[in-house]
């Protein structure tokens, strides 16, 4: 299922195989959140910037349209007709970002929507039954995210809970893989780390979940307040104690510079909604840094976003026109920004995976940082 191909220190060059798909790895997993990339990017576009895989949030296509409605209408592939690998997170994050509409209990998390306020429960099983009603390629285990500067019995209480959802989501999938009427009975769980900054936590957690035998591991409860220096000790500290023959996740990373430094350290699978997030806003990666849009020297500036790009955007585009339509507000102009943050991420995970092939990756992430003129560790 996971095959490494080429190691370089840490760094790992993979394939890693699911129902819908090989997946090569280091990967860069393009974020949907409710089964589209904000931004109006559509199944085409991601097919066209080449992008391997697609996120989707539990929580969110739980509460509209309704995890029944997607299974009626065949699964989540079929329902936005994608038909290569989909991963699903487990609504265990909206434990940690909707602090304000929730209460954590043994059983599981009492919500309160987001849209409409009305109540929701969400535990261990109820997160495997949802995602296996959207029929995604992978499924991550329902946990809770404590905050980085979480006190640490508040930590070593959550950390515990989570290791007995986790036993609770792996018990429940394997129930609804053998049921008749399940759209993707090889639907894969990925169980997740968690321990905030403490090291002997994130390692005791590391040691325990590995020895349930999940098809992947996720670094999560990183990205959310601590400094960059904190969450790459956390990721040394963490990544010997997992599986080795497992892919790694490090979820909700991150920058550039984030994913170079994570490969680094052995991780194979990243997302972040940064690439989405700041395109629609104007902000721009590319190989000499990023760019802002909305600089007034960029008004009569024919250039495309960046030269050489063969983007959708870059192929066709000029910087002026791009940022007159950003100043317009018309949707043209952020949806050509996002494809190229994307296009930019995607052929970046692709020039690692080339590196690694090719015993190169530490010359090649020491150029990268140089060029886009970011700190190097």
């Amino acid at each position: 299922m996971y095959k490494i191909l080429k190691q370089e220190g840490q760094a790992k060059r993979a394939e890693f195989a699911t129902v819908h798909g090989i997946i090569q790895t280091p990967v860069f997993m393009n974020v949907g959140t409710v089964a589209a990339i904000k931004g109006a990017v559509s199944t085409e576009d991601l097919e066209g910037i080449g992008t391997q895989v697609e996120l989707s949030n539990t929580y969110h296509l739980h509460v509209r349209p309704g995890d029944q409605v997607i299974k009626k209408l065949g699964g989540l592939h079929k329902f936005m007709s994608w038909n290569k690998p989909i991963l699903t997170d487990s609504g265990g994050f909206q434990v940690f970002s909707l602090a304000g509409l929730r209460k954590i209990k043994e059983e599981g998390v009492y919500f309160h929507s987001h849209i409409d306020g009305r109540k929701i429960f969400m535990g261990p099983e109820e997160s495997m039954q949802i995602q296996s009603n959207l029929a995604s390629t992978i499924a991550m285990a329902f946990d809770e995210c404590p905050s980085s500067v979480a006190e640490r019995r508040y930590v070593e209480d959550s950390v515990a809970r989570t290791t007995r959802w986790l036993t609770r989501c792996k018990k429940e999938m394997e129930r609804l893989n053998k049921l008749e009427d399940t759209i993707n009975r090889k639907q894969l769980l990925f169980g997740i780390n968690q321990g905030a900054i403490f090291d002997d936590i994130r390692i005791d957690h590391a040691k325990r979940i590995s020895e349930l035998g999940c098809d992947g591991y996720a670094i999560g409860g990183l990205a959310v307040g601590e400094s960059h220096e904190q969450m790459y000790h956390v990721i040394e500290e963490t990544v010997p104690y997992l599986p080795k023959d497992k892919p790694i996740y490090l979820m909700g990373v991150g920058t550039p510079a984030n994913i170079l430094e994570a490969v680094e350290r052995g991780v194979d699978f990243f997302d972040c909604v940064y690439p989405t997030r700041n395109g629609r806003h104007g902000h721009l990666y590319t190989n000499q840094g990023k760019i802002n849009l909305f600089n007034a020297k960029y008004e009569l500036d024919e250039r495309p976003i960046e030269e050489g790009c063969t983007c959708p955007a870059c192929r066709r585009y000029s910087r002026a026109y791009i940022r007159h339509l950003l100043k317009a507000k018309e949707m043209l102009g952020m949806r050509l920004c996002v494809l190229h943050n994307l296009y930019f991420y995607n052929t970046m995970m692709e020039e690692i995976r080339n590196a690694l092939d090719e015993g190169r990756f530490a010359s090649y992430k020491r150029q990268k940082l140089e060029s886009m003129k970011m700190p190097q560790s």
